[in-house]
């Protein structure tokens, strides 16, 4: 006897709740990273955009962040204040300062994500290519998803 598969309308429900669950699950990393930085979530996302942009002036770090003005500065400072964070000279325009991050955050940032990192590829390398251009379609059109409906929510 073989086994049903469950109905198109049950698959997306729980599709649905998987990728609530996923998300989540995520979540809970990045708690947990916060923790360990002894920062809001605000200011981890803060240091996950200047790990990955290098380095930022306080109007590109506001606007990637999408945070005001006052309320970047603060961060910032706090940020400084907890060794997170420095304050230097832009190089290529000595008029204006930019943040990057410390070598303790870089290593923090290490400790806490390059196991997930490492833990997802595992994951991934059971896929086909197939599969992974498949995998990679569905998070870009899900990120997408989710950046609109957060403009949706701000009433943007």
């Amino acid at each position: 006897m073989s086994k049903q598969l469950p109905s198109r309308a049950e698959l997306i429900a729980e599709a649905t709740h998987a990728a609530a669950d996923f998300g989540a699950a995520g979540d809970l990393v990045d708690e947990a990273a916060a923790a360990a930085f002894g920062v809001n979530r605000t200011d981890l996302r803060i240091i996950g955009l200047v790990m990955t942009a290098g380095t930022l002036t306080a109007g590109g770090l506001a606007t990637a962040a999408g945070l005001s003005p006052a309320a970047t500065t603060t961060a910032i400072q706090r940020l400084i204040h907890a060794g997170h964070l420095t304050r230097k000279t832009d190089a290529e325009d000595r008029r204006r300062a930019v943040v990057e991050l410390t070598p303790h955050a870089v290593d923090l940032l290490e400790e806490v994500y390059a196991p997930v990192e490492r833990a997802g590829r595992e994951l991934l390398e059971r896929y086909s290519a197939e599969e992974l251009v498949f995998i990679i379609d569905l998070l870009r059109r899900g990120e997408r998803l989710q950046l609109a409906q957060a403009r949706r929510v701000r009433g943007e």
